[in-house]
């Protein structure tokens, strides 16, 4: 039997900052530091393959520069949304490992972004530790990103009741020939 306080993780703490019932902002605004973190990746390695790397170095530092901006507005609504789930339960609990992993890697491309910014020449390419830490934190945020998933499709953290999704796969019409 499902405890009652499950409900309470389908509802967000305030609508007008975290998102209605059903639609919450969190799995919105996380594709901009995803896709700004991913696109620095693939400019820190095209960086390797071209004579003048300098517009892909420099791209990459303001695409991990956008992912931290990014990643600072996802997390101010997604600790609206772990402030929902009951505490003491085990989407609680993956949501604190979630929520730690995603600020240890903006952390990590925070100071990617300050050593890329310091001094570094974007005219020699970008650094082998460089792209070490751009790769790791990568592989940190989809870590974390399996563990948000975990929170959404399996334990239903901020998703609309079965209820309310099946009125989605109401027929719009009756087919041809039907009676009811």
């Amino acid at each position: 039997m499902v405890d009652p306080s499950h409900d309470r993780a389908k509802r967000p703490v305030s609508a007008a900052l975290a998102g209605p019932y059903g639609h919450p902002f969190h799995p919105i605004l996380v594709t901009v530091p995803i896709g700004a973190w991913v696109g620095s990746l693939v400019f820190d390695i095209a960086s390797y393959l071209v004579r003048e790397p300098d517009f892909l170095v420099r791209g990459a530092m303001w695409l991990i520069a956008l992912g931290v901006i990014g990643a600072l507005a996802a997390a101010l609504v997604g600790f609206l949304d772990l402030f929902a789930i009951p505490p003491g339960t085990r989407a609680f609990r993956i949501g604190l490992i979630h929520m730690t992993l995603n600020l240890l890697v903006t952390a990590a491309y925070t100071a990617n972004f300050l050593w890329r910014h310091a001094g570094h020449r974007p005219d020699s390419g970008v650094g082998g530790g460089m792209l070490a830490l751009n790769a790791v934190s990568l592989v940190a945020l989809g870590v974390s990103g399996y563990l948000g998933g975990k929170l959404a499709y399996r334990y239903g953290v901020r998703v609309a009741e079965e209820s309310t999704q099946a009125q989605g796969f109401v027929p719009l019409h009756r087919p041809p020939g039907s009676t009811g």
